[in-house]
């Protein structure tokens, strides 16, 4: 059976940031899929709910098992979901698990701080989508500039979707992650904060964090981030092949 991967977005983006992962993959010929999640890219006529991105997450996953071991990769908000549910207490069928740009508890002066900046946002002419496309423009290369916004942005769902967060018990669930785990930053993520915490929960989880980099590394760095999946479908087929 060849490996599949699935990939969960972050947050106001959608299925097509991962359009340079999907394209390696591709080129290796192994199947992807990316899902957009309840708010977010073909999806954003509908409200964001916790329980419909575990389920949207969890249909991708349980599809994808019966063809293969599956590596779910997740960035940012679409992380802090992803390790709510491999951390689940029963074990869904995850061979092993990428989180990028999702080390922080999303709880208490951050979050509120955050939600408020995302507010002011919305207050500005268009929402302030001049200041984010002046910062895509002058940190994205050209290959991937236009990856993040091309299903559209969600800003509608952004502030429901951030409320929700903080009732994840991320602590517990880490402590129940039992697969090989990377967690990736950029050197310059705003959610390094508990990095260190996030990977000394989990036992087979390594971290990477990568020079002069933001919290958009998919995009950013998208040959080391494909690099990263690379890592994890060798470890993937080096633990089935000693199964065997």
């Amino acid at each position: 059976m060849r490996p599949q991967v699935v990939f969960a977005h972050g947050i106001r983006t959608s299925a097509t940031m991962w359009r340079a992962q999907i394209e390696h993959l591709d080129a290796l010929g192994i199947d992807s899929t990316a899902v957009d999640l309840p708010g977010h890219g073909r999806r954003m006529d509908e409200t964001f709910t916790l329980e419909g991105a575990f389920e949207t997450i969890d249909r991708a996953v349980t599809d994808a098992a019966t063809r293969g071991p599956v590596l779910l990769v997740a960035h940012s908000m679409g992380g802090l979901v992803s390790i709510e549910y491999v951390g689940r207490e029963t074990k869904p069928p995850v061979d092993a698990f990428i989180a990028a740009g999702c080390t922080s508890i999303p709880r208490g002066v951050g979050l509120r701080l955050y939600r408020a900046l995302s507010r002011g946002f919305d207050r500005l002419p268009r929402r302030g989508q001049w200041l984010t496309d002046l910062v895509l423009d002058r940190t994205l290369p050209p290959e991937t500039r236009a990856d993040f916004g091309a299903g559209g942005y969600a800003y509608d769902a952004q502030d429901v979707a951030l409320r929700s967060l903080s009732v994840l018990d991320l602590m517990a669930a880490l402590r129940r992650i039992d697969v090989p785990t990377w967690f990736v930053n950029g050197q310059w993520d705003q959610l390094r904060l508990n990095e260190r915490l996030f990977t000394s929960l989990v036992p087979h989880a390594q971290l990477i964090v990568v020079p002069r980099t933001s919290h958009l590394i998919t995009a950013m760095r998208p040959r080391v981030f494909n690099a990263v999946i690379d890592v994890a479908l060798s470890t993937m087929a080096e633990r089935g092949s000693a199964s065997e």
